[in-house]
C-alpha cells in the first residue's frame, strides 16, 4: 500500500496539478472572504444558504468566529473543486490506459485504491491547510478595509490556535467526502467530466429543488451534510450529527469504489 501511495503522490505531483488545485482553492477562497465582508458592510442582505456556500450573519462576521467565516461560505464550493480533482486523478487512469499497467504492477486492486484515496488525502490537506492560511490573512485586511468591528474576534493566542485548527479539520473532513464522491462517480463513470457535471449540476440544483419539498430530508443530504460538518454544525444539523452522516457518506461511497474496483474488468 505504501509503494501504491508513493506512487500515486509521484505521479500526482506535477505544475498543472498543483497549480490548478491550490489557485483555484485560493482564488475561492479570498472572493468569498472578501464578498462576505463587504456585503455586511455594505448592508446587503446576505443570504443564509445558497449555491455553493453557506453564508455567515453580520453578527458571526463581528462575533468571536468572524476571523474564519471565509471558510465556512466557501466550504461548498470548495468540496465541489476538491470531488472535481479527485474525479480527474482516478478517471485519468482509465483514460490513458494507465490503469492495466497498475493492475498488472500491483493485483491487489484494494491496494491500489488504499493508495490512491491516501495520496489524495494528503493533497486535500494541502488544499485545506492553503485555504485556512487565505482565510485567516485576508479577514482581518477585508473587515478593516469594509470598516467591520473586528473587537469582538478572539484574542486570546490559546484560542486563535485552537479556533484555526478546528476549522482547519472541519474543513479537512468535509472536503475529503466531497473528493470521495468524485472518486466513486468517476469509478462508475470512467469520466472526470460526467463527475464534474454531476458535483456542479447536484450542488446548483438537486438540493435546492430537494429543499423546496422536503426541507428536513435535504438538511441530511450531502451538500448540507458537509457544509455543516465544515462549518462545526448549523442550525439544523448539528455538529456531531454532521461527523456521523459524513462517515456513513465516505464509509458507503468507498465501499461502492472498493467494489467496483475489484470487480471490474479494466479492459473493458
Amino acid at each position: 500500500m505504501l509503494r501504491a501511495t508513493r506512487s500515486e503522490l509521484t505521479r500526482l505531483n506535477h505544475r498543472s496539478f498543483r497549480v490548478g488545485w491550490l489557485g483555484l482553492t485560493t482564488l475561492l477562497t479570498a472572493m468569498f472572504t472578501t464578498i462576505i465582508f463587504q456585503a455586511a458592510s455594505g448592508g446587503t442582505p446576505i443570504p443564509s444558504s445558497a449555491p455553493g456556500g453557506s453564508f455567515p450573519s453580520l453578527a458571526e462576521l463581528t462575533g468571536a468566529h468572524g476571523q474564519v467565516a471565509g471558510l465556512g461560505a466557501a466550504a461548498t464550493i470548495l468540496g465541489v473543486v476538491t470531488l472535481a480533482y479527485w474525479a480527474i486523478a482516478t478517471a485519468s487512469d482509465y483514460s490513458t490506459g494507465l490503469i492495466r499497467l497498475l493492475v498488472a504492477a500491483e493485483p491487489h486492486r484494494l491496494r491500489l485504491l488504499a493508495g490512491k484515496v491516501l495520496a489524495l488525502t494528503a493533497w486535500t490537506a494541502v488544499a485545506a491547510t492553503v485555504a485556512t492560511v487565505v482565510t485567516v490573512a485576508l479577514s482581518p485586511l477585508v473587515a478593516r478595509a469594509t470598516d467591520l468591528s473586528t473587537s469582538g474576534w478572539t484574542s486570546n493566542p490559546g484560542e486563535v490556535t485552537a479556533l484555526i485548527a478546528s476549522t482547519w479539520l472541519n474543513t479537512f473532513l468535509a472536503l475529503v467526502v466531497w473528493g470521495v464522491i468524485g472518486l466513486v462517480i468517476a469509478l462508475l463513470t470512467r469520466s472526470a467530466a460526467v463527475a464534474i457535471s454531476a458535483g456542479v449540476g447536484y450542488v446548483l440544483v438537486v438540493e435546492g429543488a430537494v429543499r423546496l419539498v422536503a426541507a428536513d430530508l435535504a438538511d441530511r443530504l450531502p451538500g448540507a451534510t458537509l457544509t455543516a460538518l465544515a462549518g462545526g454544525g448549523s442550525t439544523t444539523l448539528d455538529y456531531g450529527a454532521a461527523i456521523r452522516l459524513g462517515l456513513v457518506y465516505a464509509t458507503i461511497g468507498l465501499g461502492v469504489a472498493a467494489i467496483v474496483l475489484a470487480r471490474r474488468d479494466v479492459v473493458e
